[in-house]
């Protein structure tokens, strides 16, 4: 017959959530670094397509 599974302690469940949220913090800021870098102009290590769109327009 299946066994009851041992319960998490409340410091495991609170430290796993809490890595999980700061994962999604710093990616979250990352976004909108990247974001803000793309409507500047500055942004290195993203490619834009923003000739050929102009192209199309016209």
């Amino acid at each position: 017959m299946a066994q009851p599974k041992k319960k998490t302690s409340k410091s495991k469940r609170d430290k796993r959530r809490a890595t999980w949220k700061s994962k999604a913090r710093l990616q979250a800021q990352r976004a909108l670094s990247l974001g803000k870098s793309i409507l500047t102009g500055r942004a290195q290590g993203f490619i834009y397509p923003q000739a050929e769109a102009e192209e199309e327009e016209e």
